[in-house]
């Protein structure tokens, strides 16, 4: 009996989440997404995940999600990954009229943890980054007051000192992930540990992003057509990872982020993190080989 009532769906609530928890969480995100770049407080719930695997951008989703949507998630850029497959096995159990998918073109909401598709993504559709140190001000201040009130006095010149520390110390802006970014001009914002290469994804876009820190409590967003400029210096500018020369063993790409693999025979080699991107580019060229076939025949 036990069993029964544990592992029946129509013991859930749509979507996990209670009602109140998922209008609470629509109405925060009204106003981050009215204030863009600014940190709103929301009463993060508990889910049947650990804080830190992505709390925050799932009770986004959960939120969000209705008859009709389609979703699609990943993890470092694959949909394969262990926690992407445990989300997206929770979306399907608890909002079973809610379609997954792997392909970036035909989802609403794409929710995502340290990659933005390299597909681009066009209007009407949602990206939800999972976040896990939504403040990017706590790498110069440690005290949450603090950082605060230099949010609301526009006071960055201390983030400004520790990139120009940066380059003393290393000749270059070294930092990899998590870039700072000024978002419409007014609050410097973290954009989730996306890598360089993708932080441009996100100025001026067509769709709407939002980011949940569940385990800190923070909700932000960048609503579309919003100016997101990375913080550099004139002599110094802000600059993505260079792949230039490289390209992915697999599909050949040569304008995609790469991650470098070590084979078993000690060699390095290269291949698309993005790999629903990866698969439509295998797919186009033995498309394309077929089609060069039936006009050779």
């Amino acid at each position: 009996m036990l069993k029964d009532l544990i592992t029946t769906e129509e013991n859930y609530n749509y979507a996990f989440l209670d009602e109140g928890s998922k209008r609470e969480i629509r109405r925060n995100l009204l106003k981050a997404v009215a204030i863009p770049g600014y940190q709103v407080p929301f009463g993060s719930r508990e889910l049947p995940i650990g804080r830190g695997w992505g709390t925050g951008g799932l009770q986004i989703t959960l939120s969000l999600i209705g008859q009709g949507d389609i979703v699609k998630v990943i993890d470092q850029g694959t949909d394969a990954g262990v926690n992407a497959a445990n989300i997206r096995r929770l979306i399907e159990r608890t909002a079973p009229d809610v379609t997954t998918t792997f392909q970036t073109s035909e989802a609403t909401i794409i929710q995502t943890r340290h990659r933005i598709p390299e597909e681009k993504m066009q209007a009407g559709q949602l990206l939800v980054l999972q976040v896990p140190l939504p403040e990017p001000l706590r790498l110069v201040e440690r005290s949450e007051n603090a950082t605060r009130r230099m949010h609301a006095d526009k006071n960055y010149s201390r983030m400004w000192v520790a990139l120009y520390e940066e380059i003393v110390k290393h000749g270059l802006l070294a930092r990899a992930y998590s870039y700072p970014v000024m978002v419409n001009g007014r609050y410097v914002m973290a954009p989730s540990p996306i890598p360089r290469w993708d932080v441009e994804k996100l100025n001026n876009a067509e769709h709407l992003s939002l980011f949940g820190a569940g385990r800190e409590k923070r909700l932000y967003a960048v609503p579309p057509r919003t100016a997101v400029v990375p913080l550099d210096f004139e002599d110094y500018p802000f600059t993505v990872e260079d792949f230039h020369g490289i390209r992915c063993q697999r599909c050949g790409a040569e304008h995609s982020f790469l991650d470098e693999i070590t084979t078993e025979a000690g060699q390095k080699t290269y291949m698309c993190s993005d790999t629903a991107y990866c698969d439509e580019q295998v797919a186009k060229k033995v498309a394309e080989r077929e089609m060069q076939k039936e006009f050779a025949g």
